[in-house]
């Protein structure tokens, strides 16, 4: 059984006449009504009541016709919804983010404005370190993801585009002698005892750290490795330690904490957006899209005079 033959059914039932049916789909009376015999031989059941001079319809074929109908609007539902994935107006996504991007301006404007524009695309959000999204992305377990990416290249296979600058800040407790200080130098650092990620968290932000150190001639005294950043910056309010911390985490409001910029050359970092180049997903494709035009929106708007 084919859905054409469903398609001759609904017009013979619907016209309850086989001459009418043939013109309303363009064939032949003869092929119509062999058509519809081997459709009722297939089915086991008389659908049409030819007995009289107007067609009628059997009580089984008056169960087949609403069945027809049905499977034939499902036939045309599912092609629309497929037009429609591939168009990148409908499906899913899955984007990966690290733990700071919630804070960063840009994420709930981006989300929120992708989510107006096309609300049957259903977003899965995953909060994953830089190191496990790339994985992710590579292995196609994610299509996008909002990455740190210290000292690592995009590569052939993936894209990077900068979404919003963050640069490093120093986390110490109100009463630190350096909070007296508007921008600290890594120097300063020097004999302060670091509370930090772990080195197998899957960020890049604690090989960033010990590179700062080495540059300023010094190894540091790591005090404590947590894994969680509001733990490390309520550890520092506790005077456990100072931390080096993306500045986005200076708004998580914990009291007895305050943060400094770092003057130190590589410390201004940014948060990308990270993309297959290779990408066939017209949905991962239309949200790249409307990155780019909040960027470009956000710029434009930072460009006007005051």
């Amino acid at each position: 059984m084919e859905l054409r033959h469903l398609r001759y059914f609904v017009a013979v039932a619907e016209e309850l006449s086989f001459t009418r049916a043939a013109e309303r789909l363009h064939i032949g009376q003869p092929p119509l009504s062999q058509q519809i015999q081997a459709l009722e031989a297939e089915i086991g059941a008389t659908l049409l009541d030819r007995s009289h001079r107007k067609v009628r319809l059997t009580s089984a074929g008056s169960v087949f016709l609403q069945e027809a109908k049905r499977v034939l609007t499902m036939s045309a539902d599912a092609g629309e919804h497929a037009r429609r994935a591939e168009r990148g107006e409908e499906g899913e996504l899955s984007i990966g983010f690290t733990r700071s991007v919630p804070y960063a301006p840009f994420f709930p404007k981006l989300i929120n404005a992708y989510r107006t524009n096309f609300p049957e695309v259903a977003l899965r959000m995953h909060e994953m370190p830089t190191m496990k999204q790339l994985e992710a992305i590579n292995d196609r377990t994610l299509d996008l993801g909002f990455i740190r990416p210290f000292g690592i290249a995009s590569g052939d296979a993936l894209e990077f585009m900068p979404v919003e600058d963050d640069p490093l800040y120093v986390a110490m407790p109100s009463s630190h002698s350096l909070a007296i200080l508007p921008v600290v130098e890594m120097n300063d650092l020097r004999h302060e005892k670091l509370v930090m990620f772990p080195h197998d968290d899957g960020t890049t932000l604690h090989t960033k750290i010990l590179k700062l150190c080495r540059d300023a001639d010094f190894d540091p005294k790591v005090a404590m490795e947590v894994r969680e950043a509001p733990t490390i910056i309520g550890l520092v309010a506790a005077s456990c330690g100072v931390s080096i911390l993306p500045s986005l985490f200076s708004v998580t409001g914990i009291q007895g904490v305050c943060f400094r910029p770092l003057a130190n050359p590589g410390t201004d970092t940014n948060i990308v957006l990270v993309s297959r180049k290779a990408e066939a997903n017209q949905a991962a494709i239309k949200f790249r899209q409307a990155a780019l035009q909040l960027i470009g929106s956000e710029m434009h708007t930072a460009e006007q005079p005051a």
